[in-house]
C-alpha cells in the first residue's frame, strides 16, 4: 500500500493530521550515562518487559500473583499482558512495568581477552614470523552437550556472518571433535596431536552444568604431563564471559557474538607472547 494510501486509511483522508502526528527524530541524542534507564515509549521512562513461569494453574489468582511478584521486583504500573497455560499446573506470563532504577554506565569496566583484532593478512604474517609452523587447534563441545553451532562457527571453514572459520587460515591445523566429547577423550586427543590451543564450547547451562564440566576438564589438564606447557585453554558459550573463564582457570573466555577472526587473533598473539618466554 502506498504511503499516501496508508495515511488516508489511518487518518480518514486527513493528510494534514497525519503530518502533524509525525514527530521529528532528534538529530543528536545524548543519554545521561550516569542515570541511564530503559527505553520504551519515550526516553527515560524505565519501561521493561519480563517473562517468567509460575507453578500455578491458570486462574485470576495466578495472574494476580504474577502482577504482585513483578511489583515485588520494584516495577511500577505493572500490566500482565499474557497468561498462557503450560500443561495443567504451570502458567507462563509476560508482564510490562516501569522501573525507577537507574545505572551509572560510566562506572562499568568489563574485562576482555587481551588482543588486537587483526586482519587476515596481518595475522598470517605474524604467525609466520613469530611462530613459523602450523598452530594445532583442537575443539569440542564436551559432556552431554550436543550443540555444535558455536564450535562449528569458530572452527569450520565457512565460519558465520561472512567471517571465515579457523580452517580457512593456512597457519592453523584444526581438529573439530564436535559434540558430546568426554573430557578425558579431549585431553587424550590434545596430547596425541600436541595441541597448542584447546577450544571448549558449552551451551547447556542448567544447574550450572557448564561450569562443573569446565572445572572437571581443568583438573584433568593439570594432571596430564604430556601437554604443551604453553597450551592455550579457551572456553566459549552464551553464558561464558572472559572474567568467568579466567576465574575458573582458562586463558580466555568468549561469549555470544564472537567472530572466528577474534579467536584467531587471540591465539596467534598469545602464542607469540608465550614463545618469547
Amino acid at each position: 500500500m502506498p504511503v499516501k494510501s496508508i495515511k488516508n486509511w489511518l487518518f480518514g483522508g486527513d493528510e494534514k493530521k497525519a503530518k502533524r502526528s509525525e514527530k521529528p527524530v532528534p538529530r543528536e541524542f545524548k543519554p545521561d550515562l550516569k542515570r541511564l534507564k530503559p527505553y520504551g515509549d519515550h526516553i527515560g521512562d524505565g519501561a521493561l518487559q519480563l517473562s517468567f513461569t509460575l507453578p500455578l494453574p491458570p486462574s485470576a489468582e495466578a495472574k494476580e500473583a504474577a502482577r504482585l511478584y513483578a511489583e515485588n521486583l520494584g516495577l511500577e504500573r505493572v500490566n500482565v499482558a499474557c497468561a498462557e497455560a503450560i500443561g495443567s499446573s504451570f502458567t507462563f506470563f509476560v508482564v510490562y512495568g516501569f522501573s525507577p532504577s537507574t545505572i551509572d554506565v560510566t562506572r562499568i569496566k568489563v574485562r576482555h581477552p587481551p588482543f588486537e583484532n587483526l586482519d587476515y593478512e596481518t595475522l598470517l604474517v605474524l604467525a609466520k614470523e613469530k611462530i613459523g609452523r602450523k598452530i594445532v587447534v583442537v575443539g569440542a563441545t564436551t559432556g552431554s552437550d550436543a550443540h555444535t553451532v558455536g564450535i562449528d562457527a569458530i572452527l569450520n571453514r565457512k565460519g558465520y556472518a561472512g567471517d571465515f572459520g579457523l580452517e580457512y587460515y593456512p597457519c592453523f591445523q584444526v581438529v573439530n571433535l564436535r559434540a558430546q566429547v568426554e573430557n578425558a577423550d579431549l585431553v587424550r586427543k590434545a596430547v596425541e596431536l600436541k595441541a597448542d590451543a584447546l577450544l571448549v564450547s558449552k551451551l547447556v547451562t542448567q544447574q550450572d552444568q557448564h561450569l562443573k564440566d569446565l572445572k572437571d576438564l581443568l583438573k584433568l589438564l593439570k594432571q596430564e604431563k604430556g601437554l604443551s606447557p604453553n597450551l592455550l585453554k579457551i572456553a566459549g558459550g552464551p553464558r561464558i564471559t572472559h572474567p568467568i573463564a579466567t576465574k575458573l582457570g582458562f586463558d580466555a573466555g568468549f561469549g555470544t557474538g564472537t567472530s572466528p577472526a577474534e579467536v584467531a587473533s587471540f591465539i596467534v598473539q598469545e602464542m607469540s607472547k608465550r614463545m618469547k618466554r
